[in-house]
């Protein structure tokens, strides 16, 4: 592992770290991670292309053997005064890596535990709702293109990293795809606050099934619930309407795979 001192903070190797902010992506798939812990589980588990690190003497220092162990083209040095001036904010870490994130996956190359996000607009719900779902052993995640990637530089932030854990597919229209899961033989559940809802504690889980979670403040669609199989409801205290959606996730998936 060579290190790489940086004389000028404008060179063109270095604008990535700057322009990739919370929701940008460069259409090669570039994405940017930061913080020791986010970064070492990708260099450690995921499969990525990882172009260049960004980081201090101190965080080289203290994780040689993971750098070695993973192939990085370029190892920047510098001081977390100088990645503050690089990046154009103040920053509390002491590293940050510039990858390649995993190719999106057809509908035919999900898993048999399929979460879907209709509109969720928060990076940091789609984060938390990421590491929820990797840690309970759900394996696919299907989204809009206008909600958060996983691989979003807050979304991954959130989810400590556990991006990695899912497959990823990005469609152009919910409803096609709960139509195509349909005639893939899985069962599509929504979680809605509806008349006739399933109560979460009644559910009986499919073997191969997809859960629809919906805008933090619209939720789900009339013509959505209507195509999904069943609805489900999580019971709540009299005079609570809604859980954050990160939450009900959560729940809904535990209840899923138990």
């Amino acid at each position: 592992m060579q290190l790489i001192p940086i004389t000028d903070i404008n060179i063109p190797e270095l604008s990535i770290y700057s322009e990739l902010r919370e929701n940008a992506f460069r259409s090669d798939g570039s994405f940017i991670a930061d913080s020791p812990k986010v970064v070492n589980l990708l260099l450690e588990n995921a499969k990525l292309e990882v172009k260049s690190i960004l980081a201090t003497h101190e965080y080289y220092d203290a994780f040689e053997e993971v750098l070695r162990k993973a192939y990085v083209r370029e190892c920047y040095v510098t001081t977390k005064e100088q990645m503050g001036r690089i990046v154009g904010h103040k920053i509390h870490h002491n590293c940050m890596m510039h990858a390649l994130r995993p190719k999106d996956v057809s509908l035919d190359d999900l898993g048999e535990r399929v979460l879907m996000l209709d509109g969720i607009t928060s990076a940091e719900n789609v984060g938390s709702i990421v590491r929820s779902a990797a840690a309970l052993g759900v394996d696919s995640l299907v989204i809009a293109k206008e909600t958060p990637h996983p691989y979003n530089r807050r979304a991954l932030r959130v989810s400590m990293g556990y991006a990695h854990m899912l497959q990823t597919h990005m469609h152009e229209d919910i409803k096609k795809s709960i139509v195509a899961l349909q005639s893939r033989g899985y069962r599509v559940y929504a979680a809605e606050v509806a008349e006739g809802a399933t109560m979460l504690s009644e559910l009986k889980p499919a073997h191969k099934w997809a859960l629809v979670m919906g805008h933090e403040g619209r939720g789900i669609s009339e013509d959505i619930l209507l195509l999904c199989d069943e609805v489900l409801t999580i019971e709540m205290q009299e005079g609570v309407k809604s859980l954050n959606v990160a939450v009900a996730a959560s729940l809904l998936m535990y209840k899923l795979l138990h």
